[in-house]
């Protein structure tokens, strides 16, 4: 009998993702470094504070965020968890719209502002299209250098994982760590990963302003560095990873596994027999025997 785990493209068990939010002019220095090293981000962006004299005009976002996502932050940037249902609505629905109208593709992602999130929020982004919300727990930007004393000193940080697990739902997604929290740490533990039959996801979230403020960009030109080029890693944004995995669990296999079909568009990759690299283009059958 064959044994058939899955894989990210290219037969990779590995994915790095980026997560930065509120579009402001650091914004510009940060994608820079990720095109340099062939990073993937999503960048979270609040349309109603566009205004505010610190953030990045919606003209130059098509250009700058090119190869990159762009995903809702809210338009005011609420803790939407007090509001009541109707501006929860409002809050999603006319960011994703402006944001549409300025990119030209569906916006689908989302990142709590202030951490606020809870089942009700959830149904709400679901019914308008959004397929994964990132948390960021119980600390904020403000606040990260208490709680992250607070971590350092044995307590539980409700927002990060730590670790380099998937979320089991994607609308209330963990990251990995934020970067002022031992990111060339767990890069490293990230890069030694050497077991192929686990997928390994590391995911980093934070604000670009906040490196002009604790003057620490080359941390991040540092990680950047050191996570580039390895082919065991595929670079992902956040709905490349939701679309990836939602299309591997299309696949249909027959019952004795000889052969799979593929119903989506985008290839999916597994690997046979521990070493065997399979794609699976989308719309094909492929025999596996």
């Amino acid at each position: 009998m064959l044994k058939i785990y899955k894989a990210f493209p290219g037969g990779k068990h590995k994915v790095l993702t980026m997560s930065y939010d509120d579009g402001k002019f650091a914004d510009r220095r940060l994608v820079s470094i990720f095109n340099k090293y062939g990073i993937k981000g999503t960048f979270n962006l609040n349309s109603g504070l566009i205004h505010d004299g610190i953030r990045i005009d919606p003209s130059e976002w098509p250009e700058l965020y090119k190869g990159h996502e762009v995903a809702t932050h809210t338009v005011t940037h609420p803790t939407i968890d007090r509001c009541p249902n109707t501006e929860i609505i409002a809050e999603y629905l006319n960011d994703k719209q402006f944001l549409e109208s300025v990119m030209g593709y569906p916006i689908r992602g989302h990142a709590y502002p202030n951490g606020s999130y809870s089942k009700r929020v959830e149904r709400i982004m679901e019914d308008l299209g959004i397929k994964y919300g990132r948390i960021v727990g119980d600390y904020y930007a403000d606040e990260y250098v208490v709680r992250q004393s607070k971590s350092e000193c044995g307590i539980d940080v409700v927002g990060d994982t730590n670790g380099f697990a998937f979320p089991e739902n994607f609308l209330e997604w963990k990251p990995t760590c934020h970067h002022n929290h031992n990111l060339l740490g767990f890069g490293e533990s990230f890069k030694n990963l050497k077991k192929k039959q686990y997928l390994y996801m590391m995911y980093v979230w934070g604000h670009s302003y906040e490196f002009d403020r604790d003057n620490n960009w080359e941390l991040m030109e540092q990680f950047c560095e050191m996570m580039s080029g390895q082919d065991d890693i595929w670079y992902a944004t956040n709905i490349e990873i939701v679309d990836y995995m939602e299309a591997y669990e299309r696949l249909q296999f027959a019952a004795d596994l000889s052969f799979v079909y593929n119903p989506s568009f985008q290839s999916v990759w597994i690997i046979v027999n521990d070493d065997n690299v399979v794609e699976i283009p989308g719309g094909s059958t492929v025999h596996l025997i």
